[in-house]
């Protein structure tokens, strides 16, 4: 199986990249990664002056992701050329990915470890969403949640997006690139409403979250880091198994095998 780039973040915090005086504060903010965005947090009068921002300060914001804007709009073309080749960007998040045609542009004029994580905002995006992943660079799918009930007419993004999240989480593993990471919660203050949204993700095996506010960094952390109660059941079930030889046994009062054994050590490798 083809080794791809990975990524384990949990949390990627946008900053408007025409607000260069939030850049410092949003990398020490306490997410795992930083989102510099250029399409939805900017105007149309004002993306080449954000774009020139971000460039201006990218020495100081090495390995941050910046949003380019889509590939059927005028900005693109120099988007991709001021970003995809500069070595203080880690990843280009690429919106509106209906399919493979901006990916392999962006792929032709990239640094060495340049990674892509294309948007998947549309009906079309889950027709190619195969061959989305398997594209060059792909480190893992964004699903934007918001952009996709705008265009299906789907009018929440619980249990309506149930369908589309197990999709993304299946086509995924079968091009063994990163866990897909789910869209924004539109709550600001409300801890628990975050917590719920992320752990909804993490049930559906997506890895991380979008966030737009660092208040929402901390709920989301705590949703995809297993619990005191999962570090005990995980570390009853391996001193079993080791103590078992290989056997069959038995931690409360259930059966445990190969699936359970290795469920229980991803859960302490994501503790740690």
């Amino acid at each position: 199986m083809e080794t791809r780039i990975r990524s384990e973040a949990r949390s990627y915090l946008f900053v408007p990249g025409n607000r260069p005086e939030r850049f410092a504060k949003a990398l020490l903010a306490g997410a795992d990664a930083v989102i510099v965005d250029l399409e939805d947090a900017v105007a149309p009068h004002d993306k080449d002056r954000a774009r020139e921002a971000v460039l201006r300060a990218l020495p100081e914001l090495a390995s941050v992701y910046v949003r380019i804007n889509a590939a059927d709009t005028c900005w693109f073309d120099e988007d991709v050329g001021a970003f995809a080749a500069h070595p203080a960007v880690q990843g280009l998040v690429v919106p509106k990915a209906a399919n493979t045609e901006a990916l392999a542009h962006i792929d032709s004029r990239s640094h060495a470890r340049l990674a892509l994580l294309p948007l998947i905002e549309s009906a079309a995006a889950f027709t190619a969403l195969d061959a989305i992943c398997h594209a060059p660079r792909v480190e893992r799918l964004l699903f934007g949640t918001v952009d996709f009930q705008l265009d299906t007419g789907f009018g929440g993004d619980g249990e309506e997006l149930s369908y589309f999240r197990s999709q993304m989480t299946l086509a995924s593993r079968l091009a063994n690139i990163g866990s897909p990471v789910d869209g924004v919660t539109m709550a600001l203050d409300d801890a628990g409403e975050i917590f719920d949204a992320a752990r909804r993700a993490q049930r559906f095996g997506f890895g991380g979250k979008l966030c737009i506010h660092p208040k929402q960094i901390a709920p989301t952390h705590d949703a995809f880091t297993p619990t005191e109660a999962d570090l005990a059941w995980a570390t009853r079930v391996l001193r079993a198994a080791q103590g078992s030889a290989g056997s069959a046994t038995v931690v409360d009062g259930k059966l445990i095998d190969v699936p359970v054994i290795e469920r229980a050590r991803m859960i302490l490798a994501r503790a740690r």
